[in-house]
């Protein structure tokens, strides 16, 4: 497997044991578990780094509020996983009428088919390459500006892709999208490129850190369609170390040393 998808195993651990760490911020995932046990991965590496699995938690919880917030306006919606891994975000978004795609690397999604069971006529799952440019229609995705909006979720992705591909994502969504659609993704700040050694997680893989924001006005800068609707903290509540040190890294720097960032395509442009 690919270095980049070889760290899925971290989320996947994080969701199936770290709620007995941290029930205050449990998911409650009925999948993983089984899962991590058939990878043959008792997760006891992972579980060494309690605050990624605290911030993976936080994350999934995000994640998981705002695209019910989508569903709860379109109660059909289309919810796109870009980046999906071995995580099954329908078990908490199935309505009864939603749809969701599950998108990844071919590799991924062909360890995916031997563990996850299929979702049924609501729930599709797509091969995905972010690094080609027609990624977009690929996943079958609005081909007009008319049509109705969708919410992304990019979950520990865009910081293990080059610059100029994170544009790319970033431009796409804000070109093609229809109003109202949103894109939901994670990022470390710039200060982590090249350093995913020093992660106690990340390093026990082959992946590397390589894309992070220097200003927030670069998330929005690949489209004028593109606005910042929020910078939602993820490790605050891990300690007042944290949520100190995250004050001081954003007060000093402008932008969070990581954050999952909510972006939407602006009405009437």
């Amino acid at each position: 497997m690919p270095p980049v998808s070889s760290t899925l195993r971290i989320p996947l651990a994080a969701r199936a044991l770290g709620d007995a760490l941290f029930p205050h911020v449990a998911v409650g995932d009925a999948h993983a578990a089984r899962m991590l046990a058939a990878l043959g991965d008792d997760g006891s590496l992972w579980l060494r780094d309690r605050a990624s699995v605290y911030g993976i938690l936080v994350r999934t919880r995000c994640f998981r509020e705002l695209a019910v917030r989508f569903l709860a306006d379109r109660t059909d919606g289309h919810v796109v996983n870009l980046g999906c891994g071995l995580c099954d975000y329908f078990q908490w978004l199935d309505n009864g009428r939603a749809r969701m795609t599950d998108a990844d690397l071919p590799e991924v999604l062909a360890v995916r088919r031997q563990l996850l069971p299929g979702g049924g006529a609501r729930q599709h799952v797509r091969e995905l390459d972010l690094r080609q440019p027609g990624w977009w229609d690929a996943l079958g995705l609005p081909s007009a500006r008319g049509e109705a909006p969708v919410f992304l979720i990019c979950e520990g992705v865009l910081m293990y892709l080059q610059p100029p591909v994170v544009r790319q994502v970033l431009r796409t969504f804000g070109e093609r999208a229809p109003a109202g659609s949103t894109l939901a993704f994670d990022a470390l700040s710039w200060l982590a490129a090249g350093h995913a050694r020093q992660h106690p997680s990340v390093r026990h893989t082959d992946a590397q850190f390589l894309w992070g924001p220097r200003r927030l006005e670069e998330l929005t800068a690949p489209s004028p369609r593109l606005a910042l609707e929020a910078a939602h903290p993820v490790m605050e509540g891990y300690g007042w170390p944290y949520a100190l040190s995250e004050g001081m890294f954003r007060a000093f720097f402008g932008v969070p040393f990581y954050a999952l960032y909510e972006l939407r395509i602006r009405p009437g442009i």
